[in-house]
C-alpha cells in the first residue's frame, strides 16, 4: 500500500508523548548524551502535523551511536544510518506505512542542530509564518497524498527560507542577551 501523507491538527499531548519517550531515549544514551530535542511540526503549537514524533539527540561522538544499535532495537526502532544525511544517524519506530517516531543523532555542534531548533523555535514565536507553513503543509498534503517523498522535497523552498530568518531571528535573540 506504501505510505500516505496524513496531516492531523496539533494535538497538545504530542508534548506529553516526547517527555515520556524522551525519558526513555535518556536512559539509553546517558553515556553519550548531552541533550535531547523535541523538533518538527509536533512541537510547534497550532500547526497541522503528520502525527510523527520528531526527536533530535545530541551526542558526545557520533560514531559511539553504533553500540546503541541494539538497545534501540529492543525498543522497536529500526536503525537507518545516515539515511542521506552525512553526520546523522536516523532511527525510526512504527511499521513502513505508519512510522511513530523519527530519532535524528548528530554529534553536538552539527549545523543542523541549531537549524533545526532555529526553524522550531522563530514559528513557535513567529505565529503568522506558522499559519503559512500549516497551510503550506495542507496544500502540498493534498496534492501529493501518495508520495511522501515529494511532499517533503516541495517544502524545501520554504523551509529554506524560513531557516534564513530563523537564523537571523537567533543571532538578533543572542544580541539582546
Amino acid at each position: 500500500m506504501g505510505r500516505k501523507v496524513i496531516l492531523t491538527s496539533h494535538d497538545p499531548s504530542w508534548r506529553e508523548q516526547y517527555k515520556t519517550e524522551a525519558a526513555t531515549l535518556t536512559a539509553v544514551f546517558q553515556p553519550i548524551l548531552v541533550a535531547i530535542h523535541h523538533i518538527g511540526s509536533t512541537a510547534i503549537p497550532g500547526i497541522k502535523a503528520k502525527p510523527i514524533l520528531d526527536i533530535l539527540i545530541e551526542v558526545t561522538e557520533i560514531t559511539a551511536v553504533n553500540d546503541l544499535i541494539q538497545p534501540m532495537v529492543n525498543l522497536g526502532y529500526i536503525s537507518k544510518g545516515e539515511n542521506g544525511i552525512p553526520g546523522r544517524h536516523y532511527f525510526r519506530k512504527g511499521s513502513d506505512e505508519h512510522h511513530t517516531h523519527h530519532i535524528h543523532v548528530y554529534a553536538a555542534k552539527h549545523s543542523a542542530i541549531a537549524q533545526h531548533l532555529n526553524f522550531r523555535d522563530y514559528l513557535c514565536h513567529h505565529p503568522a509564518e506558522a499559519v503559512r507553513y500549516s497551510q503550506l503543509k495542507e496544500r502540498l498534503a493534498q496534492q501529493h497524498f501518495s508520495d511522501p517523498a515529494t511532499y517533503t522535497e516541495s517544502k524545501t523552498g520554504f523551509i529554506q527560507t524560513i531557516g534564513l530568518k530563523a537564523q537571523q531571528w537567533r543571532q538578533t535573540q543572542a544580541e539582546l542577551l
